[in-house]
């Protein structure tokens, strides 16, 4: 599998407003070091572990993005070293990513998850889920966090139209609170929303983020 040609491709079809995360869960560093050399420093993982052990022996130029689910255990080993987390998806979390920022003096930028799946198994808020968290009392403390824009991840499925619809709605949504209640803050900006399977239905509907592993890296090494 050639990475910097699929790297080179992809980032010649992606359109200039959208950014590309590579995702590089369970490869090498020799991978992500490879992609470095091609100028390309936008790396996400899954795992909290993961991204620390390589954050800790890659340049530091580069910018480590959260996409898997967080636990609040791992919150406080992860914040040294992230520029993103997309998968902010519950007050608790909320409330220990402010505290352990607030100790190491950062301002940690979050995405909300929001769930727009079939499946139960991903996870986000729901519709009222989300307004308790924004009207919550708790979320005008959240000092140090800057909430900058929404993530959600598609029905796994080959039904085009269904992930079409889920994008949309996750648009749709993102609008409605940049109107009411992110209308002061320029920095609710981000819909990260596309994988390797759906990530042109995505930048159809909207997305300014994708995050592609397998079509640039190839399958996961287990």
């Amino acid at each position: 599998m050639n990475v910097k040609e699929n790297l080179i491709k992809i980032k010649n079809e992606l359109p200039p407003h959208v950014k590309l995360i590579v995702v590089t869960k369970t490869k090498p560093v020799e991978i992500i070091n490879e992609i470095i050399s091609c100028g390309h420093y936008y790396f996400g993982e899954n795992k909290v572990q993961e991204l620390v052990a390589k954050a800790t022996k890659i340049a530091d130029k580069v910018e480590w993005h959260m996409i898997g689910h967080l636990q609040t255990n791992k919150v406080k080993k992860l914040l040294p070293y992230v520029s993103l987390i997309h998968s902010l998806d519950s007050m608790r979390l909320a409330i220990e990513i402010n505290k352990e920022a607030q100790k190491i003096n950062k301002i940690i930028p979050c995405l909300i998850q929001i769930h727009i799946a079939k499946e139960e198994t991903k996870f986000g808020f729901n519709e009222k889920e989300l307004q308790n968290f924004l009207e919550s009392p708790d979320f005008k403390n959240l000092n140090n966090i800057k909430i900058c824009g929404l993530m959600g991840m598609a029905t796994l499925t080959d039904d085009e139209n269904l992930i079409r619809s889920e994008f949309k709605y996750l648009r749709n949504l993102f609008e409605f609170l940049k109107q009411n209640y992110f209308s002061n803050n320029p920095e609710f900006k981000e819909l990260s929303m596309g994988m390797s399977n759906d990530y042109k239905i995505a930048i159809d509907e909207g997305s300014t983020m994708v995050r592609l592993g397998s079509i640039i890296v190839g399958e996961r090494n287990y």
